[in-house]
């Protein structure tokens, strides 16, 4: 069976490309299933219920969140309406909505994790006894796909070792950069750093390039603006066996729009 999990939609844009080629991408690599982070979906800062709809209706079967999961402030009161929609399971007690969800396709079903780092990160619980915790939870009888959301590459891969064997892929969200390390690890579990992201390429990930280098030039305070023009998507496809819950293969996936 296989899955593809999709890295950081960005604004419009990578709403825009989601929308336009992920039913192409599914057919051509014969996909059972979607996992997409949402959480920059809204101009780059958090998701709304409405906008996790149009991921679902073009083709995504989770959403998995980040740092700026509360960035729109309604999302608060309206995450529990959606089910597929998962923020991180440490982002701290107390936060509405569920860090895990169950996704079933008729070959199989499999449970969808997030979690958030905590190296340059905002604080939130420690993302290792999260782990723990949610697998105590999670049926025994169904693979496990981690979304950690978390900004240094050390961090990731410490994670990645750390569930190896006892989860079907760990992949890395957050830095908007696809990296070239896809690899199956010692006992069987899929990893990837990053996985890039879905948004504008003529850009800096993500952001208008002009604002963004008057920022680096003067040091003072700047709007950054999520970037128009041609987008990329980017993720991981991943190929696993739903009964020993092994990965099998991990590719990046990337998709550009032609610069006009």
């Amino acid at each position: 069976m296989k899955i593809l999990m999709l890295g950081d939609v960005n604004g419009s844009p990578g709403r825009r490309i989601v929308k336009e080629q992920l039913a192409a991408l599914k057919a051509k690599h014969g996909v059972e299933a979607v996992v997409v982070n949402g959480e920059n979906a809204a101009a780059g800062n958090g998701i709304t219920v409405p906008l996790a709809k149009e991921l679902l209706a073009a083709g995504a079967d989770a959403i998995t969140l980040g740092d700026h999961t509360w960035g729109q402030k309604d999302l608060a009161g309206t995450i529990g309406q959606l089910p597929q929609l998962i923020r991180p399971a440490n982002g701290g007690p107390g936060q509405p909505g569920k860090g895990w969800c169950l996704v079933t396709t008729p070959l199989c079903r499999f449970a969808v994790v997030n979690l958030l780092g905590r190296v340059f990160m905002p604080p939130c619980d420690c993302p290792f006894r999260a782990a723990d915790a949610l697998l105590a939870e999670i049926p025994k009888d169904v693979p496990v796909f981690v979304d950690f959301h978390a900004e240094a590459t050390s961090e990731k891969i410490a994670l990645a070792h750390y569930l190896d064997g006892r989860v079907t892929a760990v992949v890395g969200t957050h830095t908007h950069v696809q990296t070239s390390d896809a690899r199956i690890l010692a006992k069987g579990t899929g990893f990837m750093t990053d996985l890039g992201m879905c948004g504008p390429y003529v850009s800096s990930i993500g952001r208008d390039l002009d604002a963004v280098l008057k920022k680096f030039i003067t040091g003072m305070p700047n709007r950054f603006e999520i970037a128009e023009g041609p987008a990329t998507l980017e993720g991981a496809l991943i190929e696993f066996d739903a009964k020993t819950k092994q990965c099998t293969a991990i590719e990046a996936v990337r998709v550009r729009e032609p610069r006009s």
